[in-house]
């Protein structure tokens, strides 16, 4: 039998404060297990499974089988030897994106009034290819199909759109015929509809439309942090080891037009109707946010799920804190336990300052 237990390259360990994580980046899936287990691999990825056999007394075999079983059947590693160690190297670490900017999300009451050939064309210039549309308040369906008109001829590959329920006849149907007429569309949510649920299955991704009973009807509703909302693939990543998870090459306008890191941050760079997309992501300060990664943020920094997870710069646990938590997030790394964010009496201050209070009683 070959000695050498080997993880897949894309089967990574990540430690945190109290347990370790295997973060199956191909599969997406995450796999909790004790911190004694993943001390046993070195730093080239296998442990020598002759070698720990022969420490361990008949117990401590039995609890080690267990574990190693567990490994084969999830098909997290493979035995092979040292000979041929240097066939399966590591995966690389690099991240890479041909754009200034990869996302952009566009924050509206109604409509969107500087959406237009001009505006499309300053995304291109930026080699932005995603949108994200969050409408606060009932929109028509005449400005929705004003601006897939725009998108369907543009270089944009996908869109995201997220609006409130109506009442008007035939809503749901209005819904799956934008979906259905324009392929860009990965995913629309309705928000403040009767229940939860997946709507209308995609294909491949697109097409996607989703339900959910919580009205979505301002900014303040963004940076929640949960496991359910983890993203578990190499870019994902590969991006969280050097830059941070949310904001890295994003820009955002929020509902008066103000151009932004993200909508729902204060900080803001100008006025599209007077500043140019490109000038305001040149600000000197408009990067600042885009290397501040999860190794140097308060209690992020010792998560187990911090390469799978999104940030929130907009809302802190210390809001004069930039390397502060998500105020958000209501995960302890040292007891491994979720609750919820909003009732923790050390986050009462900051929901004060943030003005929450009211968005969270209802």
């Amino acid at each position: 039998m070959n000695p050498l237990l080997l993880l897949y390259s894309h089967c990574v360990i990540v430690k945190g404060a109290s347990r370790s994580v295997i973060c199956d980046l191909q599969r997406r899936k995450i796999h909790p297990v004790p911190d004694s287990f993943v001390s046993l691999f070195t730093e080239d990825r296998y442990c020598n499974v002759s070698e720990i056999h022969s420490q361990l007394d008949d117990e401590g075999k039995e609890v080690l089988n267990e574990y190693l079983e567990f490994m084969e059947e999830h098909e997290l590693a493979f035995y092979c030897s040292f000979e041929e160690l240097p066939l399966f190297p590591k995966m690389a670490e690099e991240w890479l994106f041909p754009a200034h900017i990869s996302h952009c999300i566009l924050d509206a009451e109604q409509d969107l009034f500087y959406f237009d050939k001009g505006f499309l064309q300053q995304l291109e210039n930026l080699c932005c290819n995603f949108i994200q549309f969050r409408f606060f308040k009932e929109v028509s369906f005449t400005e929705l199909y004003r601006i897939m008109e725009l998108v369907a001829s543009s270089q944009i590959k996908s869109v995201e759109i997220i609006l409130p329920y109506t009442e008007e006849d035939n809503f749901y149907q209005n819904i799956e015929l934008l979906v259905r007429k324009y392929r860009k569309i990965s995913s629309l949510t309705i928000t403040g509809a009767s229940s939860t649920k997946i709507h209308k299955e995609g294909n491949y991704g697109m097409g996607f439309i989703l339900q959910t009973d919580q009205l979505i009807d301002s900014e303040l509703h963004c940076g929640v942090i949960h496991n359910s909302l983890f993203s578990i693939n190499i870019p994902t990543y590969t991006e969280s080891l050097q830059f941070n998870s949310c904001l890295h090459r994003k820009i955002g306008i929020d509902k008066t037009g103000n151009i932004k890191n993200c909508p729902s941050m204060k900080e803001s760079y100008g006025n599209i109707t007077s500043t140019p997309l490109q000038e305001a992501v040149y600000h000197p300060e408009f990067k600042k946010y885009w290397t501040l990664h999860k190794e140097e943020i308060t209690k992020c920094k010792d998560c187990e799920f911090r390469h799978v997870c999104t940030d929130c710069r907009a809302y802190l646990d210390d809001p004069e804190n930039i390397y502060s938590a998500p105020l958000k997030c209501g995960y302890d790394p040292y007891t491994c336990s979720w609750e919820e964010w909003s009732t923790n009496p050390l986050k009462q201050e900051a929901i004060y300052h943030y003005k929450m209070k009211e968005f969270i009683a209802v």
